[in-house]
């Protein structure tokens, strides 16, 4: 492919993931609760276990101030929890709290069974074994192993 075709196709590919995201997003009423941000940092909570605020920011690429909004808001509604560190008493961990891991957790399964109903519905057998085919490359590109 040359250049012009190869800048198409990367930005056809970046518009249907981008349209395939906020369709989860609508197709999760549990989700829609939450701001992207709040769902992300529950996420980065469910597989971190616990973390300094100051990390859930530099995560999400935020500022600590606005992190700190972000995470009253979990606190305020239980979702989360504020561990003090053992090292270091000036430092408070984060960890989701049992109702946050279920509700992570419930609007993960909406959305994951929302879209492989989704694909039943609407790809043949053959599509579908391409969508699992191109896992491997997507996950290369987002640098995940």
């Amino acid at each position: 492919m040359d250049q012009p075709d190869d800048l198409q196709f990367a930005s056809e590919l970046r518009t249907a993931i981008n349209k395939l995201i906020k369709k989860l997003r609508k197709e999760s009423p549990t989700g829609q609760k939450f701001s992207l941000t709040e769902r992300s940092v529950m996420s980065s909570l469910f597989h971190n276990e616990a973390m300094l605020p100051s990390e859930l920011a530099a995560i999400e690429m935020i500022t600590n101030q606005s992190m700190s909004q972000v995470l009253n808001k979990l606190l305020d509604h239980g979702y989360i929890i504020r561990i003090p560190s053992e090292t270091d008493k000036r430092k408070v961990n984060i960890s989701l709290s049992e109702e946050g891991k279920a509700t992570f957790l419930k609007f993960k399964h909406e959305r994951d069974e929302w879209l492989l109903k989704a694909i039943q519905a609407t790809c043949t057998l053959e599509e579908q074994q391409l969508l699992k085919a191109v896992i491997i490359p997507i996950t290369k590109l987002i640098g995940v192993k």
